[in-house]
């Protein structure tokens, strides 16, 4: 009983104070370990463990890729092809920003990534065309969301280590709930640019369509190297990141030419920083979790939750909004991965296909992104529009209700989520 309050009641603690997740797993896993009279070696062993998965090499290599596309100008030209098609639409512009963000997700499989590419160049042009300056923050932060979805999501490739998945089997369950959130996305757009008045931009020529797409080959060019990859077998969700880091370089230097080598470092940097943070996080996590199974806490939770709720319909709906009040408040990646192995239990336990469970769980670490008060993408925005928290929060609320509704098709319609996964599986 004194290991599991360490686990649950210390970490919590830990976390209220403010103390970083990494720190806080760790601390509250050595308290456990000497309350436990365990060896405090096995910290260190289970960290080493939790570092050695070939998938974690994916995380850095799609963050570096991401910011070379960035860097590299490819971001832009996906912005510019984007706007030739749907510019002249009402809320033209807002949907040029979900369009660029579909198509860069494809590249980056990060939603504070996405958010950042797209939203520093439209944000300041929605707010020049009309639009006002938070709902063009709240468009750039809920079209960052579907960098988790779309494929390939550093998300899935979390969620498939900690599950033991395929990834690649993963991958493919985001791409229609990802896409479904995206049409959800532009139809935000149209209401809001119908009811405000929001002046429309002149539509594209035939020969300026093609002047950007032309220009945008290889930004486009990305994701079907990529993905075609994946999923013609030739090589994994991790070498595919590997080859989307050296495609990025080779674009961004000798076709582009607006990378330069003295650039370089400060991307690389840039990319590892983030990649710490999260790479830090699983690893000590690995000795959290086998704590949690040894304590036999996420067996007893999913016990308590067979006894107590018979039906499968309400035990997902109890977890989905457990997951979006706990996302509001807390790291989605932390829960992700500190309650990996209860989710897994409680999925056991009700039958759930754990690929359809994978998909309804980075559906809901995806809406977390852009909940108030500490979606990530959130303060990406704030700090492109130079807005308060409160005021995009405020604006963002439509495409939250977008973001439940598919989190609601992905739980309770398990085809939605399982129809392109390959047949007999």
């Amino acid at each position: 009983m004194s290991v599991t309050l360490c686990l649950t009641a210390g970490f919590a603690l830990l976390v209220a104070l403010g103390v970083p997740f990494a720190i806080s797993i760790a601390v509250t896993v050595t308290a456990a370990l000497l309350v436990a009279d365990i060896e405090p070696a096995f910290l260190a062993q289970s960290v080493i463990s939790g570092a050695q998965s070939f998938s974690l090499l994916a995380i850095p290599l799609f963050m570096l890729a991401g910011g070379l596309m960035t860097a590299g100008g490819l971001s832009q030209r996906l912005v510019d092809f984007a706007g030739t098609l749907v510019r002249h639409r009402t809320g033209g512009l807002a949907m040029v920003a979900v369009l660029a963000a579909l198509i860069f997700s494809a590249i980056s499989g990060s939603a504070p990534a996405t958010t950042a590419a797209i939203g520093s160049i439209l944000i300041p042009a929605m707010a020049r065309a009309g639009y006002s300056p938070a709902f063009a923050a709240s468009i750039a932060v809920s079209a960052g969301v579907l960098g988790p979805l779309i494929p390939p999501s550093i998300a899935f490739v979390i969620w498939g280590i900690v599950a033991e998945q395929s990834i690649g089997r993963l991958f493919l369950s985001g791409v229609v709930p990802g896409i479904t959130l995206a049409l959800g996305l532009l139809v935000v757009c149209y209401v809001h640019a119908k009811r405000n008045k929001v002046p429309k931009l002149p539509r594209a020529t035939l020969a300026e369509t093609w002047t950007a797409f032309h220009r945008g080959k290889w930004a486009l060019l990305s994701p079907l190297i990529v993905l075609g990859g994946i999923y013609g077998g030739v090589f994994t969700p991790t070498e595919a990141a590997a080859v989307s880091c050296l495609y990025a370089l080779i674009i961004g230097l000798f076709v582009e030419r607006q990378l330069s080598f003295r650039g370089l470092p400060m991307i690389v940097a840039d990319a590892m920083k983030t990649s710490a943070i999260v790479c830090a996080i699983i690893a000590v996590s690995t000795g959290f979790g086998i704590l949690v199974a040894q304590e036999q806490i996420a067996t007893r939770f999913a016990g308590w939750m067979a006894e107590n709720i018979q039906e499968k319909w309400l035990a997902l709906a109890t977890l989905n909004i457990a997951f979006f009040l706990l996302a509001a408040v807390m790291d989605e990646l932390a829960i992700v991965v500190i309650l990996g192995p209860m989710l897994i239990a409680i999925a056991n336990r009700f039958g759930v296909d754990p690929i359809h469970f994978g998909a309804i769980i980075v559906t809901n670490v995806s809406i977390g992104m852009a909940a108030p008060p500490i979606g990530y993408c959130l303060f990406i925005g704030m700090a492109i529009s130079k807005l308060s928290l409160a005021q995009i929060s405020r604006a963002i609320w439509p495409q939250i209700i977008v973001m439940l509704i598919v989190l609601f098709l992905t739980t309770y319609i398990p085809e939605f989520a399982l129809i392109l996964q390959p047949k007999g599986r």
